[in-house]
């Protein structure tokens, strides 16, 4: 059994991670990280330290009401995608520890095709 790295646990509640194929699973929101564990597979676990927390993006839609998913990118591990049951309580937990600046809305799908269009263009007058 893997040991936690938190103290004390501020949230709690059941996610989804999207590390290859979805696996369900328990966040667990503390006072030093961000931890993941799988409820099938006790060795399929995730523990991120704040300190290695480099944003956390989250995807809005319905102009906020809705947030199907959010993503913890790290300075060294790359990124981690999550599901929560109740995302608005999970990033306001996050938000204590990372700091409101770190967190950012994704970009929406027109603004990903215009951002290409804008990069295609400036690569055609060089």
């Amino acid at each position: 059994m893997v040991q936690s790295l938190n103290t004390k646990v501020d949230l709690t509640m059941e996610a989804t991670s999207f590390m290859g194929l979805p696996t369900y699973g328990k966040i667990m929101i503390g006072d030093r990280a961000f931890e993941y564990y799988n409820e099938k597979n006790l060795d399929d676990f995730i523990q991120i330290p704040w300190k290695e927390v480099d944003v956390v993006v989250a995807l809005l839609m319905f102009k906020g009401r809705w947030i199907p998913r959010f993503t913890i990118r790290t300075r060294k591990s790359g990124a981690f995608t999550f599901a929560a049951r109740r995302p608005h309580e999970a990033l306001r937990a996050v938000r204590k520890y990372v700091g409101g600046d770190r967190i950012v809305r994704s970009l929406t799908f027109f603004q990903v095709i215009r951002r290409g269009i804008k990069a295609k263009l400036t690569r055609k007058k060089r």
